[in-house]
């Protein structure tokens, strides 16, 4: 990193500490998916926790607050919207247990991580977010996890400010959810539901699902600058679409 660059995130890191910190609250712009939908009336539960999700960490001494939970929401409804016939919304379980749905999708942010400009030499931001992907039974029970994960960049612009982060973070979730949607329709959960049946499991068919080893489909990450930092790294990757073996096989 050049001298000039390094001393005005210095500079700039010193301001946002003094002024709280940064705050961002990033929401994704997905395009319209080009997908067969899968003709099944499936529910969406989002908890209170998932609705108000806040990642808060103290980076090289400025205060992030990344404000998840609506845009994870918004997010959520356009990957299910574009992937199914029909969508019904729960704020928990319980109230969406035996409702008139072929299976129930509870998305759980599992982790987010990030790489500040001046961790990077100051030429660009890096985002990772991690999903699980709880799919039940309408009764409640679980039929199968899947996991997901997202990458994006975007270029700093020189002030380590809360943009460049807004938008590499809502790189990363287009890119989680564009893993979903291309590799969903191939899963088993996929193809019970495209049948016209509803998920069944019973105790002892989870129990053998959860033992199970699963398909797994890794997942690439997001190409960067060839003048990056050689001692940053990103976090590590995890599997992009995986899931045990079918509940019941």
């Amino acid at each position: 990193m050049r001298r000039g660059q390094l001393a005005a995130i210095v500079i700039t890191s010193a301001v946002l500490v003094g002024c709280g910190g940064i705050q961002i609250a990033p929401k994704p712009s997905l395009p319209r998916a080009l997908i067969e939908r899968i003709p099944a009336k499936v529910g969406l539960v989002m908890s209170a926790e998932q609705r108000n999700y806040v990642h808060s960490e103290t980076r090289s001494g400025v205060p992030w607050s990344v404000a998840l939970g609506e845009g994870q929401r918004q997010l959520a409804r356009e990957i299910l919207a574009a992937t199914f016939g029909e969508v019904a919304e729960f704020t928990d379980i319980d109230s969406a247990r035996n409702a008139t749905v072929q299976a129930l999708f509870e998305p759980i942010t599992e982790q987010y991580s990030f790489a500040t400009a001046q961790e990077t030499g100051g030429e660009y931001v890096a985002v990772t977010i991690r999903y699980r992907i709880n799919v039940l039974a309408p009764n409640g029970e679980r039929y199968d996890s899947l996991t997901l994960t997202g990458y994006g960049t975007a270029m700093a612009d020189g002030l380590s400010s809360g943009e460049p982060m807004e938008e590499a973070t809502r790189v990363a979730m287009r890119d989680a959810a564009a893993r979903f949607l291309t590799q969903f329709p191939e899963t088993q959960v996929a193809k019970v539901l495209a049948g016209g049946k509803r998920l069944e499991v019973s105790a002892e068919d989870a129990m053998r699902a959860l033992n199970a080893a699963g398909m797994k489909i890794e997942a690439l990450p997001i190409r960067v600058s060839r003048r990056i930092n050689p001692e940053w790294k990103p976090a590590p990757s995890a599997p992009s679409l995986s899931t045990p073996s079918p509940a019941g096989s």
